[in-house]
């Protein structure tokens, strides 16, 4: 099982998901790894009334055993009402490669 897989399915298990894409990004990263950079989009009801910063300390958790082996996770949480009044995705910066 991939570890994109394995993070999509923690995720359904920890949340009631309204609309999840998890994208591997790590092409457009230097690092050479094929799974090591991610962008989350997940909407959940369970965020209603919750911080941006209590979201993602919850997604965190949920991936709590699989943190340790991605580099980076760009994460973007909405409730269903905050989601319908996006008007698009947001879009990743290209990696600087660290120069």
């Amino acid at each position: 099982m991939t570890l994109q897989s394995q993070i999509k399915k923690r995720i359904d298990a920890y949340f009631s998901v309204n609309y999840l894409a998890l994208e591997n990004e790590s092409y457009m990263h230097s690092r050479g790894e094929p799974e090591s950079h991610f962008k989350m989009i997940l909407v959940s009801n369970d965020f209603e009334g919750v911080s941006k910063v209590k979201r993602h300390q919850a997604v965190y958790k949920a991936l709590s055993e699989l943190m340790s082996a991605f580099h980076a996770l760009a994460l973007h949480t909405y409730t269903e009402q905050e989601w319908s009044e996006q008007s698009n995705v947001p879009i990743s910066p290209l990696c600087g490669g660290g120069r």
